[in-house]
């Protein structure tokens, strides 16, 4: 399947904690690029910083897009080992806000 083809996206906003060095932040998108290229039910992933000019982003800085078949894999992703430390030892310390929001992709 091609990961734009009826995919399911698991989209997911960071503000971070004011005053988190840029290196932690660096360090947290490195962690995030290794953990999901080591699952097989991901079958794309995408991230990048804020750069609207709306400045509407309510502190969100970065925004990473996990892509899989279905809503059973995105689950199993949710509930993975590798899931739970990253979330444990990078995010848990350094985050003010998330955002999810999981979706069918449509044509």
């Amino acid at each position: 399947m091609n990961a734009n083809e009826s995919a399911y996206r698991h989209v997911v906003l960071f503000k971070f904690r004011e005053g988190t060095p840029g290196e932690t932040v660096r360090g947290i998108e490195r962690a995030f690029r290794e953990f999901v290229a080591q699952l097989p039910i991901v079958i794309g992933f995408e991230w990048g910083t804020n750069s609207s000019p709306e400045h509407l982003d309510l502190g969100f800085t970065h925004c990473f897009i996990v892509t899989f078949r279905d809503p059973a894999d995105r689950d199993a992703y949710l509930i993975h080992p590798a899931h739970k430390a990253f979330c444990r030892d990078f995010l848990d310390p350094n985050l003010d806000k998330v955002c999810v929001v999981d979706f069918r992709a449509e044509p």
